[in-house]
């Protein structure tokens, strides 16, 4: 039988998207998630308990998060699932769980001075690639005009594959 890896993720941002680029060219975005539960202790009292995922999306989807993302924001993350150990600079056994993104989804809304979410799953591949960011540095991250989506009214032509996301 198959086996397969794959693992869900719905959670908050815990620092801004870095992107940096491959040797080839390739966009490569990182960034930390976490995700909060709530359990009983032994004594009955409820406590959270956070677990942080280290995500990394590649190519055209690394671009757009990187644009739109910021620490804070909530996000719907897919993608394969590996455990990194290492030993820290004090000496300590440490572990980390890395996500390698294949399907993302932004579900906070988005300020407004951001493209909202919808609007970029709604507007043409050739809108979402004139839009850049203004700043690379993490600063402000408002997309161009070109980027905004057109009044309700009017159409856009796709093809749904042509979404990044």
């Amino acid at each position: 039988m198959a086996s397969f890896n794959k693992i869900t993720i719905v959670g908050y941002l815990g620092r801004d998207p870095e992107i940096r680029y491959t040797s080839q060219g390739t966009a490569v975005c990182d960034f930390s998630v976490a995700t909060t539960e709530r359990r009983k202790d032994k004594t009955g009292e409820m406590q959270e308990v956070t677990t942080w995922f280290r995500v990394s999306l590649f190519g055209r989807q690394a671009e757009i998060a990187h644009q739109y993302l910021s620490k804070g924001r909530q996000v719907y993350v897919e993608g394969s699932l590996s455990q990194r150990e290492w030993t820290d600079k004090d000496g300590a056994a440490r572990t980390s769980l890395e996500v390698r993104g294949s399907d993302i989804q932004f579900l906070t809304p988005a300020a407004d001075h951001e493209q909202p979410q919808a609007a970029v799953a709604k507007a043409g591949v050739s809108e979402m690639r004139e839009a850049r960011p203004t700043s690379t540095t993490g600063g402000n991250r408002t997309p161009t005009p070109s980027a905004r989506p057109a009044s309700p009214s009017s159409k856009v032509a796709f093809d749904e594959d042509d979404i990044p996301f």
